[in-house]
Parts: C-alpha cells; structure tokens; sequence
C-alpha cells in the first residue's frame, strides 16, 4: 500500500495545479489519471488574470506565454452572417503581444488552449519530487474515517489494482467526477443549457479568403438568430466551431463539413481533427466536500463557457484549498480552514456559473430577423442598427475584471470583518480594497515588485507605522506555530492601497484582518484567521 498526504484525482489544469501549488509548499501528493494526458478537444484557451498571477507565484509566466498560441494574432470579436458575408459589429482587442496589464495587476490575461496550457503545468508538476504523477490510473473506490483515507487505483498498464493510503483525497476529475459520485454529492442549477457540437479543424487557407481580417471569435447570426461560434484556436491554423442548439443526438461528420462551409460561407480545404457533442450546464454543488474527502474544478461546477471562466475558477479552488492542507498537514491550521473552503468558494461559483449562463443568454438573444441577408437598403439599415444594439449587448462578455479579480469571501469563518459594509460585485469594473476577504491590492513598489509578489507561503503582515508594535500579534502567531512576516513599508501609495495601518494577508493572498493597531486579543484572531477558534470572529459579528 502506497502511503501519501494528499491523493488528487484527475490531471487536468486544476488537479496539475493543486499538484504543482502544495508542492511548492513542500506538501507531497499523487495525482492520479485515468486517461493518457493527451487532449482531443481543448476545453478552455483563456488563462485570466488571477490565473497568470498565480502563474506568476509559480514562476512559470513566461512558459505560458511561450505555450504554443499566436501572441501577434488579433483578440478582436466581430459577429458576421458569415466570414464571407455581412460584419454587424465588433468590439477591437489587441494581440496578446501588445495588450497591457490593468492598472489594478502586474499580469494580464493570456491565451493559451489547454492543449499546450496542460503541457506547461505538467513540465512545472514534474520539476517537483514531491510529486508522484500517474497517467492510465483510475480511481475505484475508496473508504474514509476520521483518520484517513483507503483508495483503490486500478492500473491500466499493468492491470492491476493498487491500495493508495491518503490524508486527504482531491477530486479534480471534471463534470462526470467518480470523486462526487462516490461521495453522493448533489447540485443545484440547470442540467440543459443547450446541446452544442464542437468541431475542431485545421486550415492553413481560412484566414486568406475573407475580409474580416484577425479575430480571436466569430460570433455567426442568421435570420433565425445566433447558431454558431468560430474561434481561432491557436491563432495559426486551428479553429474551433461550436455549434449551438445542435440536435440532443449531435451531428455526424457530413453535416459538421458542411456547417463549417456555412460558417466560412464559402467551400475551401480543411482537415476536421474531431467532433463532440456536449451539453452546456449550469451546475454547481450543495458541498465541496465531506470529511477528508473534497473536490475541486468542475468536478464542484460546471459552467457555459461563454466568458471564461470555467477553468479560472477551478484554478481558483485548487489555490484556496492547497494552502489549507498545507497548513492542517503541518499542524498549525485548525479544523475551521477546510469547513471554510465550501464556504467561500461555493459562492464564486454561483455567482460565475449565473455570469456564464447570461453571457450565452446575451449571445442568443437575437430573434427571427428576415432583413438580415436583405440586399436592400432597409437590409442595410437594419444590418447597421442591430449590429450597434447587439455590439452593446455583447459587450459585458469582454470586459469582466470584477469577475476574475474581484470576487471576495464576504462571510467567511475564518476572516475578521471590521463592520465595514461590503461594496456591490461588479462584472467590469473592479475597485482595489483591503477590506477582509478580499484580494490584497496590487501596487507596484520601490524596484519594481508587486505587492502580490510579498504573498504566498505563510500570513504576511504589512506594518505601515513603524512607530507601532506588532509583538502580540507575533506571540500570538508562534504559540500557535503559525508562519507569519512581518513586512514594513514605508511608501505612501501602497499605504493609501492598503488603507489601515496594518493588514494581514493569507497564504492565497486575499486579506485576513485590517486595523490601525493590534488588538488586544490578538492571539484570538490569529485562532481563528488560522482555523482554530471563530471567538473573534464572532466578537466582531457582535459588535457591527
């Protein structure tokens, strides 16, 4: 029987990234997978910001910027009758190459398809011993108690089932998780969204025989609405098509061939590499977990992928739940940090889950429009009114920074609110606070760091007075054998960033506490922001 703290199912970007994110913290785990690694169908391109700053954590930024994706090819959004035929809008995005990063982050969003983004976290996975990777290995069973967990493995290669002692396992396993299953989990949303065919071809030609010029996605509208999507893969020469509304059968080849002329509106060479017909869901689970058993990815929500956010949010789950295990392994994290990990991710989740599913209600909200293809000059003019009406319909799908950088964990266990009352979540506009739960601001210091980059093994505290005493909050810290920095800065603009004269950081880089001085029971916050005790938290509840 193999023996191993933490025991993660499935090697998809999420699993390869809790792998990759303990192991950074010297936690050891296997990550087992039942297929090859090889990836038919990439189900994500777009790494967002938050994603690339943890990339940036990891040190593997520029592997995937290198990652295989076209970094000079257009991010524009043009919706078309076909590529051949009428443009009704677009909204202009420059290369990856030439955009810029917000203002509120050092990283800026990348496109790199999951076909060359898997390879990039599995080469930073294997720079790790503490790392035990298995391809051609699938979870059968398992049995957990309060002490541990029993998985059985079998092993394709050598046909055989292996006995795997864990601490914890992880389910990582994607939208038909034998993890959840075998734990009973239950969700709550949409089962159908729609049945979609996604088609992936390659043509050295496509982008030589029409007038539309770079794109990163064609949005296809015709006189009965929105039906399919094009996007350029890898910014080269692969495509993928998704056709929306498809028959709950799906489409076989032929028809895929021809919709693909459809689309491009003329006949011309192409190579289809593969076809699935899926359905989009809108499902996300009651729990993320039970006892020593979690999951994590879309194995805990399933989502269009009508935004992004998908991926970005699994990413999300794996960092937030790494440093939790890390820290009830070493001994030092109490039981309040894994009951915390439902608590604060469940409610990202739904709320990009309901994102999603109104970016693909927007895309298909046109209706019946018979003067779309209208040669004419009331086609014209209908052409160029509904063009500008559904530009502006679409726009909320492009600009989502409030999404990805400024979800917060508004009522968590293990955070301790200062009664300051929580701003509205945006979906574009993201507003930088230290306010607890919230992610620490960036702000570019002397030398040319970030202050995210201070963030990530243990607690930080930034101390903005020199004047004032943070020892009972370093007492407090080592009696419980807490990790904690104490940072001094003495820069006005991260001062004014931070907002009070003290803020404590978590391991995942979202705020824990803020004051203008240490508390009095200070050894009780740092029990509770570490897991142990909710007594100053619930002080604080009583006194808002």
């Amino acid at each position: 029987m193999s023996k191993v703290p933490v025991l993660i199912v499935g090697a998809g970007p999420v699993g390869l990234a809790l792998a990759g994110d303990l192991a950074w913290r010297g936690v050891a785990s296997m990550i087992v997978e039942r297929t090859d690694g090889a990836i038919e169908q990439p189900k994500m391109d777009m790494v967002g910001v938050r994603t690339m700053e943890y990339a940036r954590r990891w040190g593997i930024v520029e592997n995937v910027e290198n990652g295989g994706y076209n970094r000079d090819w257009g991010q524009d959004n043009v919706y078309v009758t076909s590529l051949t035929g009428y443009e009704l809008g677009r909204e202009r995005f420059p290369s990856s190459r030439e955009a810029k990063p917000p203002l509120q982050s050092p990283q800026r969003r990348e496109r790199c398809p999951q076909d060359k983004f898997d390879p990039v976290l599995r080469t930073w996975v294997r720079t790790f011993p503490q790392v035990d990777l298995r391809y051609l290995h699938e979870l059968v069973a398992f049995t957990h108690d309060a002490d541990g967990v029993v998985a059985e493995i079998y092993d394709e290669g050598g046909r055989e089932t292996l006995q795997v002692e864990a601490s914890y396992i992880v389910g990582c396993d994607g939208a038909s998780s034998t993890v959840a299953r075998l734990l009973g989990t239950k969700y709550t949303g949409q089962s159908v969204l729609t049945n979609t065919t996604n088609v992936i071809f390659k043509s050295a030609e496509l982008k030589h025989l029409h007038d539309k010029g770079e794109a990163y996605r064609f949005i296809v509208v015709g006189p009965k609405g929105t039906w399919a999507t094009l996007v350029a893969i890898d910014g080269w020469d692969r495509y993928r098509m998704s056709i929306v509304k498809s028959p709950r059968e799906g489409l076989n080849r032929e028809q895929v061939e021809n919709v693909i002329r459809r689309v491009a509106g003329i006949d011309f060479p192409f190579e289809v590499q593969s076809i699935v017909n899926w359905t989009r869901r809108e499902l996300v689970a009651e729990s993320y977990g039970a006892g020593r058993i979690f999951i994590a990815g879309d194995a805990a929500h399933v989502m269009s992928p009508t935004g992004g956010f998908g991926m970005n949010t699994g990413i999300g789950d794996a960092v937030d739940l790494s440093w939790k295990l890390d820290a009830v392994l070493q001994g030092w994290g109490g039981p309040g940090l894994l009951e915390a990990y439902t608590l604060e991710r469940r409610p990202v989740a739904e709320r990009n889950a309901k994102e999603s599913s109104g970016n693909l209600a927007r895309m298909l909200s046109p209706g019946m429009m018979p003067l779309l293809l209208d040669d004419s000059r009331d086609g014209a003019a209908f052409r160029k009114q509904f063009g500008a009406e559904f530009s502006e319909t679409m726009r909320r799908e492009w600009y989502t920074l409030g999404i990805h950088l400024g979800y917060r964990y508004d009522d968590s266990p293990i955070c301790a609110y200062d009664g300051t009352p929580a701003p509205p979540l945006e979906v574009a506009r993201y507003e930088q606070t230290s306010r607890p739960g919230a992610r620490a601001p960036h702000v570019r210091m002397s030398g040319g760091r970030s202050t995210l980059d201070l963030f990530g093994r243990g607690f930080v505290l930034l101390q903005f007075d020199p004047v004032l005493d943070a020892t009972a909050l370093e007492e407090g810290a080592k009696e419980y054998a807490v990790p904690l920095q104490v940072v001094k800065i003495d820069e006005p603009e991260i001062r004014t960033a931070y907002e009070r004269n003290f803020v404590l950081v978590r391991p995942d880089g979202h705020v824990a506490w803020r004051g203008d001085k240490i508390p009095a029971d200070a050894k009780a916050l740092v029990a509770t922001t570490s897991g142990r005790s909710p007594a100053y938290r619930a002080h604080q509840m009583q006194t808002r």
